[in-house]
């Protein structure tokens, strides 16, 4: 019936671009909650930059571990900005091609037709690679197909390491940036010479922070996935 439907009735275009707008919508809402998340994770890094920092000021014979376990919340860190800045610049994207769309819509409105449009193509085309947009951007590229929009599908997801190419030649250099960054914070209490040795408490904040970091890295996996 629906196939029949579609052979002598032409789509609405109001119903096509309410549709579309949705859609846009809807990743827009999925790259908010997505910031929102690296934020938060981006806040609790910093912190546990400063607590391990502390600790080899309170107690110089952990310092080393100390030290290394800075670099390596500091490069989680590295990769949480990364992602906050990939994410950003999708959804400005995202929203350069909503205006496009409705700018589609409306010319059609009076011309009475559609052409299709190689920028909004390229644009969906980028988002559509992305792991986080790839189900509803599909979808979208699939209605803006039956609306004359854009011409053809869009290619497949682009793999995590081509999105996070480059990184390793960048990290280190990166890591010293954050950590000196993160440990000039105002506020930050200086290193006192004589401090008082750590509390055997300590070590239960050791572990608290491994785990938390094991948590940190698994939510980095499934924000990608």
């Amino acid at each position: 019936m629906e196939s029949l439907k579609a052979i002598f009735w032409k789509p609405d275009p109001a119903a096509q671009m309410r549709k579309c707008n949705q859609l846009l919508r809807s990743n827009a809402r999925t790259l908010d909650r997505d910031i929102m998340r690296l934020k938060q994770l981006e806040n609790k890094t910093r912190q546990y930059i400063i607590s391990a920092s502390k600790r080899a000021e309170r107690n110089p014979s952990q310092a080393k571990q100390a030290a290394a376990e800075t670099r390596t919340f500091a490069r989680e860190l590295v990769r949480v900005r990364k992602q906050v800045a990939r994410i950003t610049t999708s959804k400005a994207q995202l929203q350069s091609v909503q205006m496009q769309v409705n700018e589609a819509f409306s010319v059609r409105k009076i011309e009475g037709s559609l052409k299709s449009s190689t920028g909004i193509m390229k644009d969906v085309n980028s988002l559509v690679r992305l792991p986080e947009l790839t189900g509803r951007m599909r979808e979208l590229s699939q209605e803006l197909m039956k609306a004359g929009i854009i011409e053809e599908m869009v290619a497949d997801v682009l793999p995590d390491e081509d999105l996070m190419e480059g990184e390793d030649e960048e990290a280190e250099t990166e890591v010293d940036k954050v950590l000196g960054e993160v440990l000039k914070t105002p506020g930050l209490p200086e290193a006192k010479v004589g401090a008082e040795p750590v509390e055997p408490v300590e070590e239960a904040v050791d572990e608290d922070q491994e785990a938390s970091l094991e948590q940190m890295r698994g939510r980095l996996e499934a924000l990608k996935s």
